[in-house]
């Protein structure tokens, strides 16, 4: 429920930041990829954590400790991404966009073992 809470709250500072920074220049234009970034890396999170629930459970689920990343990240950004310099924002893009990547793949890994076999 506090991580609901903590993501519903950062979720809303991110809409006001990436409203806010949407006028122009190169630095705010990396901004606002970031926080797009970690806007669809988080709806990977929750279809992921969705699926390895609907096999699992939802005891040992890994997506957590990507989620608190993806929060920590978030943080990061409302922190300190108004004075991050492009480089500083496209390497925390990157990084998402590598974990959003990860998490494909994983989900990958499930639709194929869900698969029935073909012999």
């Amino acid at each position: 429920m506090t991580l609901a809470i903590a993501l519903l709250t950062l979720a809303a500072v991110a809409a006001v930041l990436f409203v806010s920074l949407r006028r122009g220049n190169r630095r705010q234009r990396a901004l606002a990829q970031v926080l797009d970034s970690a806007d669809a890396l988080e709806a990977r999170l929750r279809e992921a954590r969705a699926e390895i629930e609907a096999v699992a459970g939802s005891e040992d689920n890994p997506v957590r400790d990507a989620m608190q990343e993806m929060l920590r990240q978030r943080l990061w950004l409302q922190q300190h991404g108004q004075q991050a310099s492009v480089e500083q924002l496209d390497q925390v893009r990157d990084s998402i966009d590598a974990g959003r990547r990860r998490i494909d793949q994983q989900l990958a890994r499930i639709e194929r073992a869900r698969a029935p076999s073909l012999h």
